[in-house]
């Protein structure tokens, strides 16, 4: 069965159920008392994470708009940053309980970044990496160690470790998510 994604814009409201925007002028600021009041620093959601943490930087370069894969991670908040002010598209569903619980199917969605905006997972969302629209996104990705460990024991097209289950979305549910703009 294809489900057909209509594209959102990511808005704080649109994606709370499955984390929040990162972008200047969204929250407080405050200015520092140093550097001749050059520098305004914004109040952000609060990365989450036990250790291990790092950055990573990816070229994302554009694909077929299929979600092939949902995943999550259970110890981490995911981050991911784009370095070239270029809109890009994450498909994701809210949090589930369990450690096999797969996601919402029905909460599915997908969200468009517009050019300069982050965006901060919660822990346990479930997501495809990101899609590049029409030209390559460079961003730093903001995940743990484990995370990258866990993705190389890739096994029957998925995988899983003790901060990962990536899952194949037509293998395990039957079902193939298409996003389209419009």
């Amino acid at each position: 069965m294809v489900r057909s994604l209509p594209l959102v814009d990511a808005t704080p409201e649109a994606i709370a159920p499955y984390g929040a925007l990162l972008a200047a002028g969204l929250g407080g600021s405050r200015r520092t008392r140093f550097y001749d009041d050059a520098v305004e620093l914004h109040d952000t959601p609060a990365f989450q994470s036990d250790g291990d943490t790092c950055l990573s930087v990816a070229t994302v370069r554009p694909r077929a708009p299929e979600v092939r894969w949902l995943e999550r991670h259970f110890k981490h908040t995911q981050a991911f940053l784009p370095l070239n002010a270029r809109p890009y598209v994450v498909v994701c569903a809210p949090p589930s309980s369990g450690a096999s619980g797969g996601p919402d199917l029905d909460a599915v969605r997908a969200f468009r970044f517009r050019a300069g905006h982050g965006f901060l997972m919660h822990v346990g969302t479930w997501h495809e990496f990101p899609f590049a629209i029409d030209v390559p996104v460079e961003m730093v990705v903001v995940l743990r160690n484990e995370t990258n460990r866990d993705l190389d024991a890739f096994e029957n097209g998925e995988a899983l470790g003790a901060d990962l289950e990536k899952r194949a979305v037509a293998q395990r549910w039957g079902a193939t998510f298409r996003w389209r703009a419009g």
